[in-house]
């Protein structure tokens, strides 16, 4: 057998400002010593919290370009799947994890549909239905509140975030698919916690300081250094705890550019510490 690096397939879109999504994926999961081969699911000039962007939407390529990953006989140590476009592009993920997921092959969602109880502006219900097809091949979930009510049919304004409920909505989870699932971003006052639940270990409630506004790209900076530190074989604690601590950095050193939201995190700052 051919050595080789360790591999993970990153099904996002590809934005050519705003540090987020592939552009985050990818010079991240790179600094980790691992292969990051890109599936796009859009092509931007800009993401969509910009005014004026150009989106080209790649649904109508995904086969072809997945057909020919087939054929070459790529495989993959772990995938991780990002924002996806339309209903017609989940089932095409679908059938990427039909492709290509292997039994040991890590698998890791991030279900990104909206926040704060609200649908990102390109979602529909329909589309949040859909999403919960992508379940069943997640080994990882990396969901926010909003999108985790979403997954499971919860109204998000009826939900609290105590140690019991948290739990109750981790083990639903769970049995969807996933046996590991973190819910992120949960804010307090002026803390913003994530909330680890792995089957048959207890459960984590972890804390960091929240530090400016909410920023571009940092469900992706997390997601993506949660996969790397997987594949790397770390722990599912120690894999989240990565994750926050890069981020806490990256996103003082942010503030201190007085950055717009929209301009993402400073992350390329502290690339050589993961």
């Amino acid at each position: 057998m051919m050595k080789r690096q360790k591999r993970v397939a990153v099904i996002n879109d590809v934005t050519g400002f705003g540090r987020c999504a592939a552009a985050v994926a990818q010079p991240i999961i790179s600094a980790m010593k691992i292969q990051c081969c890109v599936l796009p699911t859009a092509v931007l000039s800009v993401h969509t919290g910009f005014p004026d962007y150009f989106l080209h939407d790649f649904t109508p390529y995904l086969k072809q370009y997945m057909d020919s990953w087939e054929r070459t006989g790529i495989a993959f140590d772990g995938i991780c799947s990002g924002f996806i476009g339309s209903k017609e592009e989940i089932e095409l993920v679908v059938d990427f994890f039909d492709r290509f997921k292997k039994e040991d092959t890590l698998s890791v969602v991030d279900p990104v549909m909206g926040d704060y109880g609200k649908l990102y502006s390109s979602y529909t219900d329909e589309m949040c239905q859909e999403m919960k097809r992508l379940l069943p091949y997640a080994d990882v979930l990396t969901p926010n509140l909003t999108e985790a009510c979403r997954l499971l049919d919860l109204n998000y304004h009826d939900v609290d975030i105590s140690p019991d409920a948290l739990e109750e909505i981790g083990a639903a989870l769970c049995e969807k698919g996933p046996n590991r699932v973190v819910i992120t971003g949960l804010q307090q006052g002026t803390k913003i916690f994530n909330y680890i639940y792995e089957k048959n270990k207890a459960a984590k409630l972890i804390s960091t300081r929240k530090i400016g506004e909410d920023r571009s790209g940092t469900g992706d900076v997390f997601s993506s250094i949660v996969t790397g530190a997987l594949v790397q074989d770390d722990e599912f604690e120690t894999a989240v705890n990565r994750a926050i601590v890069f981020l806490d950095k990256a996103i003082a050193y942010t503030v201190r550019q007085e950055l717009p939201w929209n301009y993402g995190i400073c992350f390329e700052e502290y690339l050589k510490e993961l």
